[in-house]
């Protein structure tokens, strides 16, 4: 499926096809320039900067600016160096998954961190509200697990979102815009990818009507049920006459 790159922007509201407001992120997807092609992958290039290595000095001939951000994403169909990616290729209702870099939130303890409870507020507790507690089982095994959770570095790093869907797309000011948050800061570097359709919620199908023939055939057979019956009572009162002659 195709991918693009693009930033972050605001966060906003819209109506959707079943008129609820949803939340949405409004995504700046300039276009993409094709900048070199590897096999089944090629790179490319989004937004601008002014400084320019020696290394890259074939990506800002071939793109006219030095590219902001450079990524390699999968080759979709035939693509030429010079080429740009645009929203175009993305419809309303396409499912997507963004991959982003979280907002970083340095040294964070436990209960920021892993949303800890902490240790009792009474009882002499005058310093332990925000302590992680225990860390071990005692003698056996006589040190920390690996992959304990404890404080350390929260956020700042690669993250990625599944199942959003476009509500939007605004061809003009190359805007996406996605249902749901996306991970990372105004103006961070997100890569959208199309992964499908978004399914569709399918009332059920309406009871059909009973037709006139059904309810003619019912009537129908009632009658004869009830002749049928009215017939044996006859049967069985001149029965019980010609056994009082006998």
């Amino acid at each position: 499926m195709p991918s693009i790159l693009a930033t972050k922007g605001n966060m906003a509201s819209r109506y959707n096809t079943r008129g609820q407001r949803v939340p949405v992120t409004i995504l700046q997807a300039d276009p993409n320039i094709v900048l070199a092609i590897k096999d089944q992958k090629i790179l490319v290039g989004l937004g601008s900067k002014k400084k320019i290595k020696k290394p890259q000095n074939h990506f800002a001939t071939v793109a006219g600016v030095m590219p902001r951000f450079i990524k390699e994403i999968k080759k979709d169909g035939e693509v030429k160096i010079g080429d740009k990616i645009t929203v175009s290729q993305f419809q309303l209702g396409d499912a997507v998954r963004v991959t982003g870099t979280t907002k970083g939130h340095g040294f964070a303890g436990g209960i920021k961190r892993y949303g800890f409870h902490g240790g009792p507020k009474t009882h002499g507790q005058s310093d332990r509200h925000r302590a992680p507690g225990s860390i071990g089982s005692g003698t056996t095994p006589g040190r920390v697990y690996k992959g304990k959770r404890m404080a350390g570095h929260y956020g700042n790093v690669q993250f990625t979102v599944t199942g959003l869907e476009v509500l939007a797309i605004d061809p003009t000011t190359n805007q996406l815009y996605i249902k749901g948050a996306v991970p990372g800061a105004k103006n961070g570097f997100v890569i959208i990818e199309k992964t499908g359709k978004v399914k569709r919620y399918v009332a059920p199908p309406e009871e059909k009507p009973k037709e006139d023939e059904e309810g003619e055939e019912k009537k129908e057979n009632k009658e004869e049920k009830a002749t049928e019956k009215e017939d044996k009572k006859d049967e069985k009162q001149q029965d019980k006459k010609e056994d009082k002659k006998e």
